[in-house]
């Protein structure tokens, strides 16, 4: 069995601006780190695809997908929001970044690989079904989630959200959806905002005061998620990776340090191999510290494997 990992040049070609902090040194430090980590198993590497317009709006509103294809500048760059630009290649970008997740899927599901990490971007969890935001225009690990429903059938799959931010668009795609277990932890009160009264028995979130530590987050994520884990038997997991908690990523406040992201990666990956034949695909969301990224993604990854 192999790991796959994908991505595509044109993640590197988006550039929203020189002071902007998802800038494309991330996927190209990211992806020298990998290429150069001694992993459990054999490597792939894989270029993305572009998500198709059929995957796009299984999971946005259809006049949305035309709106942002509709926008998108052949010259100059435009602001769609304060965050979130488009310049000339975002548009490339943004559909190989949403189409790495099906196809990371696909491998996975047929048995070509045991686990996948698309490192691209744009990110997406802050992509809602008819809104872009917060760096993000397609909502990438969405449409494998449904990708993985409608093209296999599956009825329980599970996102690991461990983002500083709190992944307010995968939320709202799945506010009612109880096929998808959708677990977040980000610190609190930050960007965006975050409504305890969204949660239910299906949305398990776990904000965090600035300054937690990787101890105090380990007994926080282990009581909100593990047993209700067990419990929902999810059929395939995906994890949207970010590693803006680090306590050397200068976005946020969190005191996370590379074991704890491996920590809570082996804990998962024990979850998936009982319950989802180790089934496991990891999307990168933040990040923005490239010495942080260098260490903790390798690291993610390989803790993938079991």
């Amino acid at each position: 069995m192999t790991l796959a990992i994908i991505s595509h040049p044109a993640c590197v070609l988006h550039n929203p601006g020189g002071a902007h902090p998802e800038r494309p040194d991330r996927v190209i430090v990211i992806e020298k780190a990998l290429a150069e980590f001694a992993f459990k198993q054999p490597v792939k590497f894989y270029e993305a695809p572009l998500a198709t317009r059929e995957q796009l709006i299984s999971t946005h509103e259809k006049n949305y997908v035309d709106w942002i294809f509709s926008v998108a500048p052949r010259k100059e760059v435009i602001s769609l929001d304060e965050d979130t630009w488009m310049d000339p290649h975002t548009l490339q970008a943004a559909l190989r970044a949403a189409g790495s997740v099906p196809f990371a899927v696909d491998l996975v599901m047929t048995g070509k690989a045991q686990a996948a990490f698309c490192n691209v971007r744009p990110p997406g969890h802050h992509a809602e079904y008819e809104k872009a935001m917060g760096f993000c225009f397609f909502n990438n690990v969405a449409l494998g989630v449904l990708h993985a429903i409608n093209q296999y059938g599956l009825e329980r799959v599970a996102i690991i959200d461990f983002d500083v931010h709190h992944g307010n668009g995968t939320q709202a795609i799945f506010q009612h959806d109880k096929r998808v277990m959708y677990c977040s932890s980000f610190e609190h009160p930050f960007y965006p905002g975050y409504d305890a009264e969204s949660d239910n028995e299906h949305l398990l979130a776990v904000p965090l005061p600035a300054g937690t530590t990787g101890k105090v987050y380990r007994e926080a994520v282990k009581a909100a998620w593990f047993d209700q884990l067990a419990r929902f038997k999810p059929q395939f997991i995906f994890f949207s990776a970010g590693f803006d908690a680090h306590q050397n990523d200068s976005l946020a406040e969190l005191k996370l340090v590379v074991s704890d992201y491996v920590w809570l990666t082996k804990e998962i990956a024990k979850i998936a191999k009982r319950y989802a034949d180790g089934r496991l695909v990891s999307v990168l969301e933040g990040g923005y510290d490239l010495d942080t990224l260098k260490e903790c993604v390798p690291a993610h990854v390989n803790a993938m494997l079991m």
